[in-house]
């Protein structure tokens, strides 16, 4: 992932058992430095595109496909705005079932939840949407019979309810290429440092001495 590149520097206090001086000072990655995706920009519906992720597929190669860089991983991710890969990515299918049968073990195909499904008439008039979670035992008139009942309900297993939580992952927005440049050139301006006491160059200040200015 290329966008530790993109962060600016940092001379800190060295913190190294083995130097030679207080005065000593590593150079190291400012973490604290970050971005987002511009509001104006998060805001103009027409610079995303709605992405669905395929099977086994990693950011690396969304980025590939669709900025021609795998460099690019973290456009990716930023602009979908994960950042938690391990819990916001989909697993493949593979993955997922060796994550669901660890969870569950024995009891993966155990129902976890009742919901219902779609009733319409013989009109074909909606009566009952489906995915409404409901008790087993869930009965509704039946809309061309005054006299019965219906159950309109399907167990749902663990597998199933971990399944869909996963494939909801799958659909992400994600910066049409037509604005990468101009997503690029924002955020290394705002990466620059501007001048301060602490300024070395626009990708470079230096922290305090602790050890010089702290009082014993």
């Amino acid at each position: 992932m290329s966008y530790f590149n993109e962060l600016p520097d940092l001379f800190y206090q060295s913190p190294l058992s083995n130097k030679n001086s207080s005065l000593e000072y590593v150079r190291v990655k400012n973490l604290f430095r970050r971005v987002k995706v511009r509001d104006d920009l998060q805001n103009v519906f027409t610079a995303f595109n709605k992405y669905q992720i395929p099977d086994g597929v990693r950011p690396d190669v969304v980025a590939e496909e669709l900025y021609g860089s795998a460099d690019l991983d973290w456009v990716v991710l930023l602009t979908a705005g994960i950042t938690n890969v391990r819990d916001q990515w989909p697993l493949s299918n593979k993955d997922l079932y060796v994550y669901v049968e660890n969870k569950y073990g024995n009891d993966l195909n155990n129902t976890r939840f009742y919901e219902t499904t779609e009733v319409k008439n013989s009109a074909g008039k909606l009566i009952l949407p489906a995915g409404k979670v409901v008790d087993s035992g869930f009965t509704i008139p039946d809309p061309d019979n005054a006299s019965a009942t219906l159950n309109p309900v399907a167990a749902i297993s663990n597998f199933v309810y971990e399944t869909r939580k996963n494939d909801e992952k799958r659909g992400i927005y994600l910066l049409k290429s037509d604005y990468l440049q101009f997503f690029l050139s924002d955020m290394r301006r705002v990466m620059y440092y501007g001048k301060s006491s602490q300024f070395v160059t626009r990708r470079l200040v230096q922290t305090e001495n602790t050890v010089n200015t702290l009082p014993l």
